[in-house]
């Protein structure tokens, strides 16, 4: 399932709507934010949970983890965790990359 995010307007949303734009029961969106470390709504006073674009976007992954390529629990968090190590690793490449470039760029300057 594919939640158009550019299309959520609000900054919170409730877990019926939440559920509602995933197709499964608010106890499972309950469940789910009690197994994945990545899915933490805010909640009021009262206990509402009040889910922000970026846990949609969480969820988003846990549901096509779990649900659409049929991963276990633990499969799909280890599917995340990795997913987040590559990232790191993505963003400190390309942060040295950057250094390089700028490098080159002021070298360039010089030469000139």
């Amino acid at each position: 399932m594919a939640i158009n995010i550019d299309q959520l307007t609000k900054l919170y949303y409730s877990i019926g709507e939440v559920a509602e734009l995933f197709g499964v029961s608010r106890s499972l969106i309950r469940f789910w934010e009690s197994e994945f470390d990545i899915l933490k709504p805010k909640k009021n006073r009262k206990g509402d949970r009040k889910f922000t674009v970026k846990d949609i976007e969480n969820l988003e992954i846990i549901y096509n983890l779990v649900k659409v390529k049929g991963y276990t629990l633990e499969g799909a968090k280890r599917n995340i965790r990795l997913q987040k190590s590559e990232q790191k690793q993505k963003n400190l490449l390309l942060k040295k990359l950057r250094n390089i470039k700028s490098g080159l760029e002021n070298l360039k300057d010089q030469l000139s």
